[in-house]
């Protein structure tokens, strides 16, 4: 007949037993690591694709510019001259540049958005052609996991530069 205490210590033997197999296979596991911002920053599709959007929204980015300033300038004229102004005269000073600041903040919110949409399009071609790369980066060295943007990783596990290198040769 068994007894309580030998029951218990093959459970626990058991549980040991059972607990050493995945680790042993744990320990083939081949993992590696990508950073995703290092990728923006390095990779010469989004070098370009950077360089293409700072074009195409830079002189709507002047304009915003050129409309601030002259904001600033018509305050700073109403409140150096708004005493010798008369009531009517201030009105119509206050009532442009309140028109002006509308304008103003209705195409800077337009600028931000087209800009934000634009910057989310490249990102979503530049994501997409580095994952077809670290894919056959995974298939071409058995890589059994590749990680995106985790908190901590070893740097022996970065594969980063292969994937920028990869997107390099490929344009």
């Amino acid at each position: 007949m068994l007894n309580t205490k030998s029951v218990l210590a093959a459970s626990i033997c058991a549980a040991f037993t059972l607990l050493a197999v995945p680790l042993a296979q744990a320990a083939e596991l081949k993992v590696g690591y990508v950073d995703t911002q290092r990728i923006f920053r390095n990779a010469p599709s989004a070098i370009k694709a950077a360089k293409e959007i700072e074009a195409e929204f830079s002189k709507r980015d002047q304009e915003l510019q050129r409309m601030a300033k002259q904001l600033q300038g018509m305050q700073e004229n109403m409140e150096k001259n708004s005493v010798t102004l008369s009531e009517t005269e201030r009105r119509n000073k206050e009532r442009e540049f309140s028109e002006l600041s509308r304008e103003f903040q209705r195409k800077q919110r337009e600028f931000r958005e087209d800009l934000n949409l634009r910057q989310n399009e490249a990102n979503a071609a530049i994501i997409e052609k580095a994952n077809r790369a670290i894919k056959q980066i995974a298939d071409s060295q058995k890589y059994d996991l590749i990680l995106q943007d985790v908190v901590w990783v070893s740097p022996k596990l970065d594969i980063t530069d292969q994937v920028v290198k990869a997107l390099s040769e490929s344009k």
